[in-house]
């Protein structure tokens, strides 16, 4: 009789136990699920496609929930995410990222930012694609005041192209 009560112990614990991995397992599988909801709020536009028409490249890019435009591209072959700024006169990369994307900080200069007066370095893309849209030899900046993982956008590189905003979508057009 003792031994039955014990097999039934043990039992009972393994449920326990078993119930509690299930619910772990079922966490984990809504995290990552909503996560990757999230990040698609956050970036309609992880995967920009091109079309071409002549020599004209065209990429159309969705503005987020927050009505900026974020995307996915690449700078010297390493994916990054792009945040498109007309504010900022350069593409402005954060210090964190520099060494991993190959980038060198040359001179350094005081830049204006709409968190008030900053040094940066100096530094030139050798390539960066958008969708397609490919430039090369960017005026760039080093920035060790942005924390985050997106790349600014700058005049440095919307200046090179032609771009329409027609309701929720911008048409970025390479000439």
């Amino acid at each position: 009789m003792e031994q039955n009560q014990h097999n039934q112990d043990d039992t009972g614990k393994m449920g326990k136990w078993m119930l509690l991995a299930f619910w772990l397992v079922g966490l984990v599988l809504l995290t990552s699920l909503f996560s990757g909801i999230l990040e698609k709020q956050y970036n309609p536009n992880q995967q920009p496609q091109s079309s071409a028409d002549g020599g004209t490249i065209e990429v159309s890019l969705k503005r987020n929930k927050m009505g900026h435009y974020v995307a996915g591209g690449y700078i010297n072959d390493e994916p990054v995410t792009f945040l498109l700024d007309t504010g900022a006169t350069n593409v402005s990369v954060p210090a964190h990222l520099a060494k991993q994307l190959g980038l060198i900080g040359g001179a350094k200069y005081t830049a204006s930012t709409a968190n008030g007066n900053i040094t940066v370095a100096q530094t030139r893309i050798n390539k960066l694609d958008l969708g397609g849209i490919q430039l090369f030899d960017v005026n760039a900046s080093i920035n060790p005041g942005m924390q985050e993982d997106e790349i600014l956008l700058g005049m440095s590189v919307l200046k090179q192209l032609e771009f329409t905003q027609r309701g929720d979508w911008l048409i970025l057009r390479y000439l």
